[in-house]
């Protein structure tokens, strides 16, 4: 009996000896590891009866990886210089003023976020382009819900790459093309996710300068003085449900290749030069699903080549194309024109390399004897008072005039000054199945 006891005595002690060790391993998980150190590394707290009362404060600091929360107040500090990678977080909308004097914000490290800052009146200048924020040779930033209000520049990424700039609410007060900066800017940067931003009152809502294999999504750029999108020198990006309005023009693609613009809306740019959109020097690229409505010139086309545009729609511009004699081999097939002045014109009378196939046309004519959707004679969209008109602009005052519709009558009955190239040889009799019936403000892309 004695022996019993003592051996559970003594199976017991063991047992009590172990559970320890196993209790203790998951410990070891280096996740876990992680998880509490990060919680015992407080945030560092910046408000104006804290005792860290200024973000240049917070950031000397503040260790590397750092959560810094900027409570509500105003907070005028000159030119804040962020050096290691920190996330800051607003709360309450704490402003940061420049005073009409400085860049406010300057970004230098890698993997900083920043979200829920008012940054506001940056310094201006025609030697320096400050901005409220600026980021420079930094990878991996997110720059997400941020205010930027009456800043000289907004936004302002140099040789930057893989950062992601989303949710933002750019506005400027700009009166004149020469005296102010643009909203977002992207100069020699790489793989830029750039969506959901709503730019205003800036010189070109959004410009991109040498960029490259990066996304421009969802975007809202209008009534900036000169350009809603403007770019040069970039290739292999992306533009995707973008909405360019009352610009002077909507986007403007300028020195350009290899770029896909699908599903966007240009509307309402409308004056004396004003354009949807302006293909200056761009190749290779495609243009689709995209809705022009309500445009002085939709789209104008200037020594751009080997461009495909397709299943866009046309809807009740002044002119549609102006395609200019030294564009070539673009292809216009299945796209909708409806309600414009001038379905297409041009400035030369002479052979052209480009080809329209396959559109529908609301002044197409023609008949469809075989029920096959296809017109059976061409549809000439290059009128003679259109040719005139690039000729002699002050012209436009005969619009609707007999004078007009008696030139066009003749040109049609006997063909001798349109070009005859510029032909759609299988036009649709009925709207193409990817559209629907539109109206006015209600015409949407599907």
């Amino acid at each position: 009996m004695g022996l019993r006891r003592w051996t559970a005595g003594w199976m017991i002690a063991l047992v009590a000896m172990l559970t320890p060790l196993a209790i203790a391993k998951p410990a070891a998980d280096p996740q876990l590891t992680v998880s509490k150190g990060q919680a015992q590394r407080p945030a560092v707290v910046v408000c104006p009866r804290c005792p860290v009362r200024r973000l240049t404060d917070a950031l000397r600091q503040a260790p590397e990886g750092a959560r810094i929360i900027v409570q509500s107040g105003l907070y005028v500090e000159g030119e804040i210089v962020v050096d290691k990678p920190v996330e800051i977080v607003g709360q309450g909308w704490p402003a940061f003023d420049g005073t009409g004097k400085n860049q406010v914000l300057t970004v230098r490290a890698d993997g900083v976020h920043l979200t829920g800052l008012l940054i506001r009146n940056s310094g201006k200048s025609y030697i320096a382009d400050l901005a409220g924020l600026r980021v420079e040779a930094a990878h991996h930033c997110v720059v997400e819900g941020n205010r930027l209000l009456n800043n000289f520049f907004g936004i302002y990424l140099a040789s930057t790459e893989d950062c992601l700039i989303r949710d933002n609410e750019v506005h400027g007060n700009a009166t004149s093309e020469a005296f102010s900066g643009n909203g977002i800017h992207l100069w020699n940067s790489h793989r830029i996710t750039l969506e959901r931003n709503h730019v205003t009152g800036h010189r070109d809502g959004l410009y991109f300068e040498f960029l490259q294999d990066s996304a421009v999504r969802d975007n809202i750029s209008e009534r900036n003085v000169r350009y809603g999108l403007h770019t040069m020198y970039s290739a292999n990006n992306y533009y995707a449900g973008n909405l360019l309005r009352a610009n002077l023009a909507g986007v403007v693609f300028m020195y350009s290749k290899r770029l896909r613009a699908i599903d966007n809306r240009y509307e309402d740019n409308w004056g004396a030069a004003c354009y949807g959109a302006l293909l200056k020097d761009l190749d290779d690229s495609e243009i689709a699903k995209n809705l022009f409505y309500h445009n002085s010139v939709a789209l104008y086309a200037e020594d751009a080549n080997r461009n495909l545009l397709v299943k866009n729609r046309f809807y009740n511009n002044g002119f549609a194309i102006r395609i200019m004699a030294n564009a070539n081999d673009n292809v216009f097939s299945g796209n909708l024109f409806e309600t414009n002045s001038f379905d297409v014109t041009t400035n030369s009378s002479a052979a052209s390399t480009n080809s329209f196939n396959g559109n529908y046309w609301d002044d197409y004519r023609g008949y469809d004897l075989n029920h096959d959707g296809i017109g059976d004679v061409p549809f000439w969209p290059v009128k003679l008072f259109g040719l005139l008109l690039e000729e002699y602009p002050a012209a436009i005052i005969l619009l609707r005039s007999p004078f007009a519709e008696l030139l066009d009558a003749a040109e049609e009955a006997i063909p001798i000054l349109t070009p005859r190239n510029l032909a759609d040889e299988k036009p649709l009799i009925a709207r193409p199945s990817w559209s629907k019936p539109q109206t006015l403000k209600n015409a949407s892309v599907q």
